[in-house]
């Protein structure tokens, strides 16, 4: 957590971040130019950021592209600043010091998350499959249904929210589905993957969120309380809804 605030403090790397929120995935050369300081000086000020997990890479072709990675903040949130107005915090600080295995078969994403969890690699496979699992770790809807390869998500009123189908399935490692929006009507689609790495007693989830059209920016939001809900449910065993003001 000191690592988070430490890279907080700066003026560049909150421009940096700024620049990030405003526009996800850029390479070196476009975030140096929101700068005035060398190649080099954006270069260190980038590195702080990802070992504070607040940003994550994804290398394509000879290019990095860089992600904010929105979890960390919202654990801070969760931890130092929820608590003052709704609860005290029982839940485990992240460590977010990572490395991003992209998936270069789909282009690049608008904006990749990434989280660790204290939990076998079949138990976080079995978690994003699971119905009974979602309903009880999505931030807003009030129950999941799977049919085949589709999840539906309802809300508290029984209409669907959101249909998730899978069209990829890479046993235990990655998961690729449709994000089908309907919570106003004619939302475009778009799509998302899961990434597992397992890493000794924990695994790290990554998740890439592809085609994003523009007016969804809060799906951002929504997947940063979506995976901290996982967390607390694969470390715990009990659930969350990190639900917020919404």
């Amino acid at each position: 957590m000191d690592t988070i605030f430490k890279s907080l403090a700066d003026p560049a790397r909150r421009t940096l971040l700024d620049s990030l929120r405003a526009k996800d995935g850029q390479t070196l050369q476009e975030l140096q130019g929101q700068l005035d300081m060398t190649r080099f000086g954006v270069m260190k000020h980038l590195a702080v950021l990802e070992d504070a997990g607040l940003i994550v890479t994804r290398k394509k072709g000879r290019f990095k592209h860089h992600y904010l990675n929105a979890v960390p903040l919202q654990q801070a949130i969760d931890r130092w600043i929820e608590p003052l107005l709704v609860k005290p915090a029982a839940r485990a600080v992240l460590d977010l010091k990572s490395k991003l295995e992209g998936n270069a078969t789909m282009g690049q994403p608008d904006f990749v998350m990434q989280i660790f969890i204290k939990c076998s690699q079949d138990a976080l496979w079995e978690a994003l499959l699971d119905a009974n699992v979602q309903s009880a770790t999505d931030f807003v809807s009030a129950r999941a249904e799977r049919k085949g390869n589709t999840l539906t998500y309802f809300l508290p009123e029984d209409e669907v929210m959101l249909i998730c189908t899978e069209t990829e399935l890479t046993p235990k490692t990655r998961v690729a589905a449709t994000f089908e929006p309907k919570w106003e009507p004619d939302l475009p689609a778009s799509r998302y993957v899961y990434l597992i790495e397992p890493q000794g007693d924990h695994c790290g989830l990554t998740l890439e969120h592809y085609e994003l059209p523009p007016g969804q920016e809060d799906v951002r939001d929504g997947w940063a309380r979506t995976l901290s809900g996982l967390k607390t449910w694969l470390e715990t065993g009990q659930a969350h809804k990190f639900a917020g003001d919404h």
